[in-house]
């Protein structure tokens, strides 16, 4: 079984321009997240994947990927889903984990677990709940992710998730963070200025060898609450309501077909 790591990014970002490529204590954020990824066991460097586009504009994460010795690919710009699913084929995935690469603090312990699930049971998802917002990692079969490329029709593509996420069709497996890691009023992601000064300040601040632990952050923040405050107040948007009741009765409405599609695609790894 062949599990890889996708790590989505492009260097279009207008709220906090270049944000992946914003330095953190003598290195890119993206390089700090594909460092990050090559700590999780199971998974070859070269199947650690930058899906980006062919975008003159995202050519210095296709550098990244040749100075750190991972791969990239070059897919949809705007189709999110479509640019992981066609990264995955290309790479020729079993299962994929990835992550945003706004998030360079995910945890490495959760990415590994989910392996460990992945390997033991091979569920269509694997989320994880509990950990603090922009640490988690998901897991998923690549014939689910080729299923929600065809099945999606409402949805802004890089909000997928609520697509998948849906035990009546999928086998969906749920790993719960130890309570040592819940921590829900923290927000270790990029999406503002004050998210970068936060995170800025933990990698300079925090002694660390390879990278920085998700253990080593909470016990900091814990200890600093005036740090944790800096982006205390920044808001994460979420999908809308009226999109979300849009694909909901688009889902339901067209259940049985959806399911058809399903089943054709994983028959034909049988085959």
């Amino acid at each position: 079984m062949r599990i890889g790591f996708l790590i989505t990014a492009r260097l279009k970002s207008s709220r906090l321009p270049l944000k992946i490529m914003k330095d953190l204590n003598g290195k890119p954020v993206i390089q700090r997240i594909v460092e990050r990824a090559q700590e999780i066991h199971s998974i070859d460097d070269t199947d650690i994947v930058i899906c980006t586009s062919a975008s003159p504009q995202d050519k210095p994460l296709r550098l990244i990927a040749e100075t750190t010795n991972v791969s990239y690919f070059l897919g949809d710009p705007d189709d999110v889903v479509k640019r992981l699913h066609d990264a995955a084929i290309s790479h020729h995935l079993d299962y994929a984990l990835g992550i945003t690469a706004d998030n360079p603090l995910f945890s490495i312990q959760y990415a590994n677990k989910i392996v460990d699930v992945i390997t033991r049971q091979q569920p269509d998802f694997i989320k994880v709940q509990g950990l603090p917002f922009g640490t988690a990692v998901w897991g998923m079969n690549v014939q689910a992710l080729q299923t929600i490329c065809i099945v999606k029709t409402i949805i802004d593509t890089e909000i997928w998730g609520y697509l998948i996420d849906r035990p009546d069709l999928f086998d969906v497996f749920t790993l719960t963070a130890d309570k040592k890691f819940h921590r829900p009023n923290y927000r270790l992601t990029l999406d503002y200025k004050e998210d970068y000064e936060l995170i800025n300040h933990l990698y300079t601040t925090i002694p660390f060898k390879t990278t920085l632990t998700l253990e080593k952050v909470i016990e900091y923040l814990d200890k600093h609450p005036q740090i944790a405050a800096i982006n205390a107040h920044c808001v994460q948007l979420d999908l809308d309501k009226h999109i979300k009741d849009q694909i909901d009765n688009h889902y339901h409405t067209h259940f049985q077909e959806i399911r058809k599609i399903k089943q054709e695609i994983y028959s034909r790894k049988k085959e």
